[in-house]
């Protein structure tokens, strides 16, 4: 299995339609084999989910996310783990580990709305995230999210 998660200075990038990089681990039996950091190339939103298609990606981890990404990943067979912030590698190792918490109804409806910061004070690049429902904790080291 391949996981992908937007990454930016070792951390899940908050706006997977603006990432600039992917991490991408290869897991088998329970373990992750081998990661590898890989450049969108410029590439954006629903161009994204081809994108990770043809690197054969099954699960992609993000923060936030808008509808039209999450109808096109989930056209591509991707399945989505939204809303996680802090580490990726810590992400990794949660999923894996199947520990993860995610928000399931994560969206990102940032069009008409810049430079906005939403709850936990992150922004998605430079739109904001208005529609999130969740709080994030102070400590985010252990990827846990309150509902609202």
């Amino acid at each position: 299995m391949k996981i992908a998660i937007t990454f930016e200075n070792e951390n899940v990038f908050q706006h997977f339609g603006h990432t600039k990089q992917f991490k991408l681990y290869d897991i088998e039996n329970n373990s992750i084999v081998k990661t590898e950091v890989v450049d969108t190339n410029g590439q954006g939103h629903g161009a994204l989910a081809s994108f990770l298609k043809n690197l054969d990606v099954q699960v992609l981890i993000c923060g936030g996310i808008g509808g039209g990404a999450q109808a096109a990943l989930g056209e591509a067979g991707i399945k989505i783990y939204g809303g996680v912030i802090g580490s990726c590698d810590a992400a990794a190792n949660a999923f894996v580990a199947g520990t993860l918490e995610y928000n399931p109804d994560v969206k990102c409806n940032h069009h008409g709305e810049h430079g906005h910061e939403h709850a936990g004070g992150h922004s998605c690049g430079e739109h904001s995230c208005s529609t999130h429902n969740f709080k994030e904790q102070k400590d985010n080291s252990n990827l846990k999210f309150v509902p609202l």
